[in-house]
């Protein structure tokens, strides 16, 4: 098993219950892991390596497991790879551990808002379900487990669906695709390439559901489309609802979600439960009570007639650009963060559109700079309390100060969350 981290842990653990003889390699020092984590391992008689000594591991194995987060071009996985020893992922591994039919949403964005708000209306209308994978538990776990669903609802990243081989959900999900992860990817077509193994064992007993605008290959499923932007779809817009079959289902202004690409992951909810046979009067009202999560365009606090608004979840330009189109004030946008490979240069006529002033933090700040010189003001902060306090002396009585970043969190925090907590904090703690 590659990597100690959660979905490491939960596919060494469902290994070991199922008889194998079981070894976690990883490559970072054993006092940078979780202990909890590491101890537990070991009390189940697993294997614990760490760190430079994981990298150069000479053992024969039958076969490896690679957490999401093991880079194949990594020392530790390519130690294996280039003996020829089978390297399958832990999210395939739980698959052909499961007898449970599977629903599997992917998208750059909105996978995770779509996955809670999917398992919460599938266990209101009756049918019992968890929402796993790349969010809550690992599918390993929910496999080990052994607890009875009548499906599955499992976020899946492209991280996840690279080493698949089998993994057929019945019902797919494509909400969109935009560029990301050009850290870990040589090209935008191979991160597409990797996301599209989502669909490759389905067959025409399955259901894909798509994004009407997206270009996609011909796939094997039946198609439902849905799309906020043309009425060439199944589930479309009209009149401030969601129609399909040119019959309104869901009004919007009974839902507690905002902006275009949340209307999308409604009208991609609705088709999963449609696909599941459930009638729109069920599903109507769980959707209505679902409530965002946290870090996405989460409204903090109105300091002065400016509006502060926690969009940490923003890990990349797709992201960014659905949340400054979802502002109807002038904006002063705190962004930057982790260099992950990619130009912020395709947001600049946007920016220049919605955007007053900008203050940039992190790695690409400079960088981020640089792509929208002339479009607009910006300023480099030296840290996020710094950028808070400069857009607080920057922003006027009817302007919004949104903190969108565009890129991961991980040169400066442990987490977006902990970036988005750290930042409503920075803002709760401004003097009226």
């Amino acid at each position: 098993m590659l990597g100690a981290g959660l979905s490491g842990a939960a596919a060494a653990l469902l290994l070991k219950a199922e008889g194998a003889d079981v070894t976690v390699l990883d490559s970072a020092d054993e006092n940078k892991l979780l202990k909890s984590t590491i101890d537990n391992l070991r009390a189940q008689n697993i294997r614990v390596i760490c760190g430079q000594a994981a990298d150069q591991d000479s053992g024969k194995y039958d076969f490896v497991v690679a957490s999401p987060g093991i880079d194949p071009a990594s020392a530790l996985a390519q130690n294996f790879s280039s003996r020829k020893i089978e390297i399958i992922g832990e999210l395939e591994l739980g698959w052909r551990s499961c007898e449970t039919p599977v629903i599997a949403i992917t998208g750059t964005n909105g996978k995770t808002t779509t996955t809670e708000m999917l398992a919460q209306m599938l266990n209101d209308c009756g049918q019992k379900t968890i929402a796993c994978g790349n969010i809550g538990k690992p599918l390993s776990e929910v496999a080990r487990e052994k607890i009875k669903y009548d499906v599955l609802t499992v976020e899946v990243s492209s991280f996840q669906l690279e080493t698949t081989q089998t993994f057929r959900p019945s019902i797919a999900l494509w909400l969109n695709f935009a560029p990301d992860h050009l850290d870990r990817y040589r090209s935008v077509a191979e991160y597409r390439a990797a996301k599209l193994r989502l669909f490759e064992k389905q067959t025409t007993d399955d259901v894909a559901i798509v994004n009407a605008v997206e270009s996609l290959p011909d796939l094997p499923a039946r198609k439902i489309t849905f799309s906020a932007y043309t009425n060439r779809a199944d589930f479309r817009l009209a009149e401030g609802a969601i129609v399909f079959e040119n019959k309104p289902v869901l009004r919007l202004n009974q839902t507690k979600l905002r902006g275009s690409h949340n209307i999308e992951n409604l009208m991609a909810t609705l088709a999963a439960g449609h696909a599941r046979g459930l009638p729109f009067d069920k599903m109507v009202p769980p959707l209505c009570a679902y409530e965002p999560r946290p870090h996405r365009c989460e409204f903090v606090r109105q300091i002065g007639g400016v509006d502060y608004i926690n969009d940490s979840k923003a890990t990349n330009l797709d992201a960014v650009e659905k949340a400054l189109l979802a502002q109807s004030k002038p904006v002063v946008l705190i962004a930057g963060g982790k260099d992950k490979g990619f130009t912020f240069e395709p947001l600049r006529e946007l920016v220049k559109e919605k955007v007053r002033s900008t203050i940039l933090i992190g790695e690409m700040a400079e960088r981020i700079a640089r792509d929208w010189d002339g479009a607009v003001k910006s300023e480099l902060a030296t840290s996020l309390a710094d950028a808070v306090e400069r857009a607080r002396a920057t922003a006027k009585s009817g302007e919004v100060v949104l903190f969108s970043p565009g890129t991961s969190s991980f040169d400066m925090f442990k987490s977006y969350a902990d970036r988005g907590d750290q930042f409503r904090a920075l803002v709760q703690a401004l003097p009226e």
